[in-house]
């Protein structure tokens, strides 16, 4: 039987200097596999139904639907649901504990995707898809929180890329899926769009079997005053790197923090932290959140209507060329993600948010003048987008880390709402008129603003980006619980470096 400490009680713990000090392991791939797999699902929603968008609009399709509605309406509904679920779902990853609620928002996600599947009219298509969405979003902030808080610092960076890319992952199962799936030959008119979200709930009853192995955040447990709990778990740990090496473990390096144990913290507290200590840093996780959701909202999750709008290529064949920018989406994380951990945060966020903004300008350069094909096309966005995907991923890795752990899962929920809400709902709707209007000049405005919002906040971040690469969680945003708050801590509360 655990004990929970009243918040009188100050604890002293050493439990994140000990998980920072664990060599990788099993451990942690078990946390990756049951936790990081989840974007991965988001891919393969998100591309299924743009790729799904012309058949769905179809004559015998078993629904009365536009091709603009579903890249429009149906869009930007889901990217409202999941900033609605974000928000819903960090306020309670914060106050329940991470696991409870990364259980909770995989099981809303599997039943609307599974219920989409029965869609017979566009009112109810689009009520799925904003529940598909809530769930979605909720996933953002009770995952990344978990897993930055659980994976130790000297490779933070890295892991939390690459699982933020593989997204992109699910992307290209969804591309390829899409191919099958739209061949009538294969599959009736009213059939194959409806076995492409049973695909999403298969996947995600596998998830959620392994999920159920990844223990509660040792961090958030010691917050709470369940400190036999958070030491159980970090003892777990260490026991299974032991055997695993054959090497007992190095003593961790510093001092025990000490917390005094808060059963919760209310929104206007989380808001004076934001908007009052850290208001450089709120200010930078916006714009990275604006940009990169303006481009992946819009501009790239619009891509078929591109192909089948300007180069005539068929509907059915849109998901060779998604595919092809899906890995190169991946591979940005994948490769450059080390470099996050060793260059640091500031050059590389900077770097890929400005080196993907120039490549789209030129993009966008070629597109006007008429000297691009369907597969120079995509050549040239796959090079914008194995940039932009690194330090899109790395936007949600920056308010993870540099805000405090009791606000640690609403913070990204927050960023990724307003971020989204701004980028990702506007954006397509600004697109999808831009684009339907079948004018070239129109859709280089849409490629230049997705270049110059990227392009701004690469600037914001090479101006007041904070080098967090190795640091502890603790060392770059103090827990609002910490008794004594270091020095180091302070002063890096707004400092750029």
């Amino acid at each position: 039987m655990t004990t929970t400490q009243p918040e009188s009680t100050v604890i002293r713990t050493d439990v994140p200097a000990r998980l920072d000090r664990l060599p990788w392991s099993r451990w942690h791939w078990r946390i990756v596999i049951g936790l990081g797999t989840v974007w991965i699902l988001d891919g393969l929603e998100v591309t299924i139904v743009g790729n799904m968008a012309s058949r769905l609009a179809e004559h015998g399709s078993g629904i009365a639907i536009s091709t603009s509605q579903v890249t429009t309406v149906a869009a930007a509904l889901y990217v409202a649901g999941a900033c609605s679920g974000a928000l819903f779902f960090g306020w309670l990853t914060d106050r329940l504990g991470r696991k409870r609620l990364f259980m909770v928002t995989l099981a809303v996600y599997l039943a609307a995707t599974a219920v989409t599947a029965l869609s017979w009219t566009a009112w109810f298509f689009f009520l799925c898809r904003f529940f598909t969405g809530f769930g979605i979003g909720g996933e953002y902030a009770a995952i990344n929180s978990a897993i930055d808080e659980l994976i130790p610092a000297r490779v933070r960076g890295r892991v939390d890329l690459v699982i933020n890319g593989s997204f992109w992952v699910g992307a290209a199962i969804g591309a390829f899926a899409s191919i099958a799936l739209l061949n009538t030959a294969l599959f009736a008119t009213d059939l194959g769009w409806r076995l492409a979200f049973g695909i999403g709930v298969a996947l995600g009853l596998v998830i959620l079997l392994v999920r159920r192995h990844v223990p509660e955040s040792p961090r958030w447990l010691f917050t709470r005053g369940r400190a036999d709990e958070a030491e159980a778990v970090v003892r777990e740990a260490e026991r299974e790197v032991e055997e695993e090496t054959g090497e007992a473990l190095p003593a961790p390096e510093g001092e025990p923090i000490a917390i005094r144990p808060r059963a919760s913290i209310g929104f206007l507290t989380i808001a004076r932290t934001v908007t009052r200590r850290y208001p450089r840093r709120t200010v930078l996780g916006l714009a990275l959140f604006v940009g990169q959701a303006f481009l992946y909202n819009s501009v790239t999750f619009g891509y078929a209507v591109i192909l089948t709008t300007f180069f005539k290529v068929p509907a059915g064949n849109t998901g060779y060329y998604f595919a092809v920018i899906a890995v190169g989406n991946f591979l940005g994380p994948l490769l450059l993600g080390r470099l996050f951990d060793t260059v640091g945060r500031k050059p590389m966020i900077a770097g890929t948010y400005i080196g993907s903004g120039v490549l789209l300008f030129g993009t966008a350069f070629l597109f006007q003048h008429g000297e691009l094909s369907a597969a120079t096309m995509t050549a040239c966005w796959t090079a914008v987008l194995f940039l932009a995907s690194a330090g899109a991923s790395a936007a949600y890795l920056t308010v993870s880390e540099i805000f405090p752990l009791e606000t640690r899962a609403l913070c990204i929920a927050f960023f990724y709402a307003v971020g989204t809400a701004i980028g990702g709902i506007t954006g397509p709707l600004l697109f999808n008129s831009l684009v339907s209007s079948g004018k070239v000049s129109d859709t280089t405005l849409a490629f230049c603003i997705g270049a110059a919002l990227m392009t701004l906040a690469g600037l914001v971040e090479a101006a007041i980006g904070v080098r967090a690469e190795r640091r502890s969680l603790e060392s770059l945003a103090a827990p609002l619980s910490m008794v004594d708050r270091p020095a180091s801590a302070a002063r890096s509360a707004e400092s750029p470096g």
